[in-house]
C-alpha cells in the first residue's frame, strides 16, 4: 500500500517467541497443550484473561501458534491473536498506512485478520489520537453560546469597518464603514487605499465634526486600525479603542451592514456598476431612512428625532402642514419626550431580537469551557490562495493560559513556551487531551534547475594603457631567451608616386626605432637579419607560393622589414591594401608614444660585416609593464582632450597646404577596370582653407 511502513517477515518460530512473551497468551497457550478446563477467578485474574478465557470455546492453536476462530460468510476465519508487544505496529499499518480511514473501515480490516481483548477499544482510541486524523478531519463547532452587546444611548458605541469590492473606474475598491451600534446609523465613505492615515482623516472629516465623539471605537484587528496614528486620535477625543478577537467577525456589528450595502450595490444597473462610488452615500442614506428590523425606528430618526425629508415628499408637497405653529421650546421639549420613549421602545426591541437570536444559536451549540492548562489545538486560518488538502488545524499544541473576563476567550501559548501568546474565541479552539505535537520531517530545499548551456570558450584577455592620451596596444606573446629577433620599425607609408615614398622606405637604420616587445618566433626556427639570405628558405614552398594569397601582415612578420618591397610587388600594382596602411601608420605611432622601462640596448654587440649582420638584442627578458598614472583624473574630459587635440592637429596638417593644387595623374591600362586601351586621366582636387573655433 502507499506509504507502508517497511516491516519484517516474521517466521512461525518467531511468532511463536512472540506470544510465549505475553503472559496472557502464554497461559491460554498452556491450559490448551494440557487440555484442562480453565477455571475463571473473577479476583485474582487479570481482566484481558478474563476476557480472553471467554473466548475458550474459539481458540485453538495451529503449529504452536494461538489463534481465534470466527465465521463470517459461512467460512471459518483463523484470527491471529496478537500479543500486546505487535499491537500497534497491526493498528499502524491497517490505520496510518491505509488512507486514515474512519472507525468502522479500520475495525473491518483488523476483525478479518487479528484479535485480542478489547480490539474495539483499542481501534477507537487510536483514531481519536491520531494526530493526522484529528487535524484534518475534526470540523470547527460551536463551543461557546452567543454573548449580544448591550448599547441603551447613541454614539455609545461605533463600530468601523472596511468593504472591499472591485474597482471601479476611478480604480476606487474600498468603501469605509462606520455604523452606530444603538441607531444602526451608518456612515460609507469611499477611500483609495486602506492606510491608517486615510482612516483618521475620514473619521474626523466625515463622522466625528458631524456627529459628535462616540465613548468606544470598535474594530478588528486590521493594521489600519491598530496603529499608533488612530490610537493618539482616540486620546485626543476622550474615546475608548476596543477591538474584536482575531478571525471573528460575529463580534463586529457593522458586518451586517456590509452585508446589505453589497446587496444594494447590487442591483444597480449594468453600466452603473463601472462607477459605483457615485452611488454609495445616495444608497447609504436610503438605508438610513428606511425601519430597522431590530429597533423598530429609521436610523435616521432615533439619532435626530425627526422624519426624513424624500425627494418624493417635495414632489408631493409633504407632509401637510396642519395645526397650529408651536414655539421653540415646545418643539424642544416635544423633541425631547419624543426621543426618551424612541430610546425606551428600541432598547426592549432590541433586546427582545437579541433574546432571540441567541435562543435559536445556542441550539447548535455544544458548550465546552476550558481549564487552565488545558491543551488545545488552534483553528488554521491563515489560508491563502488554494487549500483543500490543508488541515483544519494548526500542527502545535497549545495550553489554556486565563480566560479573559466574562467572554468565551482564552489566551493561549504554545506548550513549548517559544511563540507569542496569542489571544483567541472559544471557536477556534478545540480541545485535544493527551495528543502529542506533530513533528514534520523538514524537506529539503529543492535546488534551482538551471538550463544547461554550451560553455562559452575563454575570452583571450586584453589590457589597454591606463593613459587615455595613448593609443591601446596588444600584449605580444613573449619571446623565449636564447633566441634571435630582429627589430624594425614599419615606416608610415604615403601613397605610391608620392616623391618622399621612397626616401622613406629607404631611411638609415640609425633612424630606425625598436619596438616595444620582440617578435615571437616559432619553436625551432632561428631568425636572421634583416638581410639574411636563410628567412626564405626557412619557408615551405607551398607558403611561397600562396604568399598573394596571406595576409600581408602576416608575411611581414614572418619576412621581415627589408622584404616589405618584395610583399609590396606580389600584393598587385604596386599599392598596399587600405587595412594593411592603416595597421602600418597605428603601429609606427605606438612605437613613438609607448614607452617601457627596460629599454633597449641601442648599442649593438658585434659589427658584422658585407650584408650578413646579425643583430641580437641583449635587454632582458620579462614581461611588459603596464602604465600607470601619476595622478588619478577624469577619463570623460581627458578622451574629449585627446580627441581635439589630435583633431586639430590633422586639420593644421591640411591648412599648411592651402591654395596649394594637387596634379595626379591616374594611368589605367589593359589591368584597370576598363578594357581595350590605356586612358590618361587628369584629376584635379583644389583644397580649401579650413578654419578651427
Amino acid at each position: 500500500m502507499l506509504g507502508c511502513t517497511t516491516l519484517p517477515a516474521y517466521t512461525e518460530a518467531e511468532l511463536q517467541q512472540l506470544q510465549q512473551s505475553d503472559p496472557i497468551i502464554k497461559t491460554v497457550v498452556n491450559l490448551l497443550e494440557a487440555g484442562e478446563e480453565p477455571v475463571v477467578d473473577s479476583h485474582s485474574d487479570s481482566l484481558e484473561l478474563r476476557l480472553m478465557l471467554k473466548e475458550w470455546t474459539r481458540l485453538t492453536t495451529r503449529n504452536g501458534l494461538l489463534y481465534r476462530v470466527r465465521q463470517a460468510d459461512g467460512d471459518l476465519c483463523y484470527q491471529f491473536v496478537v500479543p500486546s508487544s505487535l499491537r500497534t505496529t497491526v493498528l499502524t499499518c491497517l490505520h496510518d498506512d491505509m488512507g486514515h480511514m474512519g472507525l468502522e473501515r479500520t475495525i473491518d480490516l483488523v476483525r478479518s485478520r487479528f484479535y485480542w481483548p478489547k480490539m474495539m477499544q483499542s481501534v477507537e482510541h487510536k483514531i481519536k489520537t491520531c494526530g493526522r486524523c484529528v487535524r484534518r478531519k475534526t470540523p470547527p463547532e460551536k463551543s461557546a453560546p452567543l454573548i449580544n452587546i448591550q448599547t441603551s444611548r447613541p454614539m455609545e458605541l461605533v463600530c468601523m469597518d472596511y468593504l472591499s469590492l472591485e474597482p471601479d473606474s476611478h480604480n476606487t475598491k474600498d468603501i469605509l464603514v462606520i455604523t452606530d451600534h444603538f441607531t444602526k446609523y451608518a456612515v460609507a465613505i469611499p477611500t483609495k487605499d486602506q492606510k491608517a492615515i486615510t482612516v483618521a482623516k475620514n473619521l474626523w472629516e466625515q463622522f466625528f465634526v458631524h456627529y459628535g465623539f462616540p465613548e468606544r471605537l470598535l474594530s478588528d484587528q486590521g493594521r489600519d486600525f491598530e496603529s499608533q496614528l488612530i490610537k493618539e486620535l482616540c486620546i485626543l477625543v476622550g474615546s475608548t479603542k476596543v477591538r474584536t478577537s482575531p478571525y471573528h467577525p460575529r463580534g463586529n456589528p457593522v458586518e451586517r451592514f456590509n452585508r446589505t450595502l453589497l446587496s444594494m450595490l447590487g442591483t444597480l444597473k449594468n453600466k452603473d456598476k463601472s462607477h459605483w462610488r457615485d452611488y454609495v452615500k445616495p444608497l447609504t442614506h436610503a438605508y438610513n431612512c428606511t425601519k430597522n428590523e431590530v429597533t423598530g425606528y429609521s436610523p435616521y430618526e432615533l439619532m435626530f428625532g425627526r422624519q426624513p425629508r424624500l425627494p418624493i415628499d417635495i414632489s408631493f408637497n409633504l407632509p401637510a402642514k396642519g395645526g397650529s405653529p408651536k414655539s421653540h421650546s415646545q418643539y424642544v421639549k416635544n423633541l425631547k419626550a419624543h426621543l426618551e420613549e424612541s430610546y425606551q421602545v428600541a432598547t426592549q426591541n432590541s433586546k427582545r431580537v437579541a433574546d432571540r437570536n441567541k435562543r435559536r444559536f445556542d441550539k447548535a451549540v455544544r458548550e465546552s469551557v476550558l481549564e487552565t492548562g488545558d491543551k488545545v489545538l488552534v483553528r488554521n486560518l491563515r489560508l491563502r490562495n488554494k487549500h483543500k488538502l490543508t488541515d483544519k488545524w494548526e500542527s502545535t499544541v497549545y495550553k489554556v493560559l486565563t480566560k479573559v473576563s466574562d467572554l468565551p476567550v482564552y489566551k493561549v501559548e504554545p506548550i513549548s513556551g517559544d511563540g507569542p501568546i496569542r489571544t483567541l474565541h472559544r471557536d477556534h479552539l478545540l480541545a485535544c487531551g493527551d495528543l502529542c505535537e506533530e513533528e514534520e520531517t523538514k524537506q529539503p530545499e529543492p535546488r534551482p534547475c538551471r538550463p544547461k548551456t554550451r560553455p562559452k570558450p575563454p575570452h583571450p584577455r586584453e589590457e589597454y594603457s591606463d593613459s587615455d592620451d595613448d593609443l591601446p596596444y596588444t600584449h605580444l606573446p613573449l619571446s623565449h631567451d636564447g633566441r634571435f629577433t630582429h627589430l624594425c620599425s614599419i615606416p608610415k607609408l604615403l601613397p605610391v608616386g608620392h616623391p618622399s615614398s621612397e626616401t622613406q622606405l629607404s631611411r638609415p637604420e640609425s633612424q630606425v626605432s625598436n619596438l616595444p616587445d620582440p617578435m615571437q618566433t616559432a619553436p625551432g626556427i632561428s631568425e636572421r637579419g634583416p638581410h639574411s639570405p636563410t628567412v626564405n628558405q626557412n619557408l615551405s614552398e607551398g607558403n611561397q607560393r600562396n604568399m598573394g594569397n596571406e595576409n600581408p601582415l602576416d608575411v611581414m612578420n614572418q619576412t621581415g622589414t627589408d622584404n616589405l618591397l618584395d610583399v609590396i610587388n606580389q600584393t598587385g600594382n604596386g599599392n598596399l591594401p587600405d587595412t594593411m596602411n592603416n595597421k602600418m601608420q597605428e603601429n609606427t605611432e605606438s612605437d613613438s608614444a609607448l614607452t617601457c622601462e627596460n629599454n633597449v640596448n641601442k648599442s649593438e654587440s658585434k659589427t658584422l660585416t658585407d650584408k650578413d649582420t646579425v643583430r641580437r638584442s641583449e635587454r632582458s627578458r620579462r614581461p611588459p609593464d603596464r602604465f600607470y598614472y601619476s595622478q588619478l583624473g577624469k577619463p570623460l574630459i581627458s578622451f574629449a582632450q585627446s580627441f581635439l587635440g589630435s583633431f586639430n592637429e590633422a586639420l593644421d596638417a591640411f591648412s599648411n597646404n592651402d591654395n596649394y593644387l594637387t596634379h595626379q595623374q591616374e594611368h589605367e591600362g589593359t589591368q584597370a577596370k576598363s578594357r581595350g586601351e590605356s586612358v590618361t586621366h587628369e584629376k584635379y582636387w583644389a583644397t580649401k582653407p579650413v578654419y578651427v573655433v
